[in-house]
């Protein structure tokens, strides 16, 4: 028999998570339409909110104000991070996991597989998912035991298409859908939104081939808020002369936001080259700049 403190936890933490919606609404209204600087009143109306309640909702769910997080995209905040010079970039892959926790207490479980069994892309795994909604909007997580192996955003709400996606990516694996292995997990994950720190690491299980790890774990080293080039990745890992690979590597990211290739750009200073679109890329880069000139 199910006692009502066992659903309680569960249930809290779905609704929790249910009430990033507007928040999403409102960060993608903001992303499409900041050219034209939308007030308080037009953004709450947007997502039917009155205006009090909706800046409480926004601030609770994306970690900073409707008006700073629009300040920051109509500010080009990619632009006016590369003009800091590249002495910005060379400290930001070297700072490491030393920095602010936020994003930076996270760690890559992950072990360079031999051919084989990379070929195999899961098999004896066990995947566990549920789609959710997150403050950056609705997104599909995936985990094993090891840890969160799969992020990805839904786009037009096709959960269908991102669940393909991810048994793509692991084709031996089995999959099983359970929503409250990873609700907790899920809440964790977007604890940078909400300005928390991490209590402790959260693990990331990944495949890739050797050159894709060395990436995925350069993008680990670039602290939260700062950006860096494909260039400065590739110096990173000691392959200077192969910034197409990385960009590749970097395309290839199966985590998104946790593991953050979203923090490189091209050396113009021009977000785009996103696996899940470059509004999504500005909004997520928007989020990080006003948080961090808030902390």
């Amino acid at each position: 028999m199910t006692t009502a403190s066992t659903t309680t936890p569960a249930r809290s933490r779905r609704q929790r998570i249910d009430g990033y919606e507007p928040v999403a609404r409102a960060i993608d209204y903001l992303v499409e339409n900041f050219e034209t600087l939308p007030d308080l009143e037009h953004t709450a109306a947007h997502v039917g909110l009155s205006p009090q309640h909706f800046q409480r909702v926004f601030k609770a769910g994306a970690g900073v104000s409707p008006k700073r997080f629009l300040q920051y995209l109509a500010a080009g905040e990619a632009k006016r991070a590369m003009a800091q010079g590249a002495s910005v970039l060379d400290a930001s892959l070297t700072a490491g996991l030393s920095g602010p926790s936020r994003l930076h207490d996270l760690f890559l479980v992950a072990e360079a597989m031999t051919p084989g069994a990379y070929r195999r892309k899961g098999e004896g795994l066990t995947i566990r998912y549920a789609s959710i909604d997150g403050p950056l909007g609705r997104v599909l997580l995936g985990a094993t035991d090891q840890g969160v192996c799969w992020l990805s955003f839904d786009g037009c709400g096709d959960a269908a298409a991102s669940l393909a996606e991810m048994k793509e990516d692991w084709p031996a694996a089995a999959f099983k859908y359970d929503p409250d292995f990873i609700a907790p997990l899920a809440a964790r994950a977007f604890a940078f939104a909400a300005n928390r720190e991490l209590d402790a690491p959260l693990g990331l299980f990944v495949q890739g081939t050797n050159f894709q790890l060395k990436v995925w774990e350069a993008l680990l080293r670039i602290p939260y808020g700062a950006l860096v080039t494909y260039g400065d990745i590739a110096n990173d890992i000691g392959a200077p002369r192969a910034s197409r690979a990385v960009g590749a590597a970097v395309g290839a990211n199966m985590v998104s936001v946790l593991i953050p290739c979203h923090r490189v750009i091209l050396s113009s200073g021009i977000v785009h080259n996103y696996r899940w679109g470059a509004a999504r890329k500005k909004a997520i880069l928007a989020m990080e700049g006003a948080m961090s000139a808030s902390a």
